[in-house]
């Protein structure tokens, strides 16, 4: 749980604006989970955006660092969410976003339709100068911590020049956010040998080579456990089946375990000898602490979380949130690729002198 800040802290307050109709639950699981971050964020500002009257019932008495936005519709799951944001201009994510956009918000969270989430983050906020495409990233566990995979769903056809900038990226939300310094970055490919892949991991390999970032080369799907790299980078499709591929897995694995302990006398007694070490590898593939993906790239902090996300995971979504915007990854982002474009333009005018003379 998050801890509650002492009264002299240094850390400035921010403030979230949280679509609070969205998602499998609803607002019977966020608006207690973004209570939650609340009543132990009291320097944070909590807004939950949605019906007045739904949002009221279920909340009860508000908190002092949290007020309702109205919204009157929603987009549903199963809509497009490009003819949905354009029939629905009242859309709980829509108003909540443009709270991010007037100023009114440092970050927006939701639980909704991703494509709704993503969409609206673009046409709304927009685009960071020199981002072609948005990432969104997702924090993996390790048993050595958590490491940065992007894109899990926002570009299915990335070039190797988007794959170079989520690289950039995610290295600013691993260094940032997670504490990690001078982050490995590293390709999802098919092979570990540096270059090795189709022709957009080799193009993209010879673009990280001339980085400043610390390229490590690539990593392939088992070594993504042994935490090789900080920041692994790959297209949407791929990052996408890694990603819940891995929570599939898990599950799997816990099922498992539950029903050979529950299968006999021996079993349960075998669980009580072995129930703190359980405890201790559940906590370590908990994604749930993880909160949400954040969608890098564009101008403000957008973060999708899970679209089952019940009351504990909206909890650590907000944190997220809070955490992102607070680190200004957004404006570290357009400042690192504002560098990049000046060392590479550099780099060119260089070559161009050589070859004159």
């Amino acid at each position: 749980m998050t801890t509650p800040r002492s009264g002299g802290s240094e850390v400035a307050g921010v403030r979230v604006a949280f679509d609070a109709m969205g998602g499998d639950h609803g607002p019977s699981e966020i608006v207690p989970g973004v209570l939650d971050y609340a009543r132990w964020n009291p320097a944070d500002e909590l807004i939950l955006v949605g019906d007045t009257a739904t949002l009221k019932g279920i909340a009860g008495e508000l908190p002092s660092n949290v007020r309702i936005v109205h919204a009157g519709s929603v987009i549903g799951m199963d809509e497009h969410p490009a003819l949905a944001l354009r029939e629905k201009r009242d859309a709980s994510i829509l108003v909540a976003t443009d709270l991010v956009k007037s100023g009114e918000a440092d970050a927006v969270v939701t639980a909704g339709h991703t494509g709704a989430g993503m969409a609206a983050a673009i046409l709304r906020l927009g685009r960071l100068a020199g981002v072609e495409r948005p990432g969104l990233a997702v924090q993996l566990i390790t048993d050595s911590g958590p490491l940065v995979l992007i894109d899990i769903g926002a570009n299915p056809d990335s070039t190797p020049e988007h794959l170079a900038q989520y690289a950039r990226m995610g290295a600013i939300f691993a260094e940032r956010v997670l504490g990690v310094d001078d982050p490995r970055v590293a390709l999802l490919s098919i092979g570990e040998e540096k270059g090795k892949g189709d022709a957009r991991i080799q193009r993209a390999t010879e673009l990280l080579d001339r980085s400043t970032l610390r390229f490590v080369g690539n990593v392939e799907g088992r070594d993504l456990e042994n935490h090789k790299a900080d920041v692994v980078v790959t297209d949407a499709v791929a990052g996408n089946v890694v990603m819940k591929f891995f929570e599939g897995l898990s599950s799997f694995i816990f099922d498992l375990w539950r029903a050979e302990f529950r299968g006999s006398l021996r079993g349960r007694l075998a669980y009580l000898l072995m129930r703190p070490g359980i405890a201790r590898i559940r906590s370590v593939f908990d994604y749930e602490t993880q909160g949400g993906s954040p969608l890098l790239g564009v101008k403000g902090t957008v973060i999708i979380t899970h679209g089952s996300a019940r009351r504990r995971m909206i909890r650590f979504a907000c944190e997220v949130a809070a955490k992102t915007a607070r680190a200004r990854v957004p404006e570290l982002i357009a400042e690192a690729l504002a560098e990049d474009n000046a060392r590479l333009s550099g780099i060119g005018m260089a070559a161009e002198e050589e070859v004159t003379t």
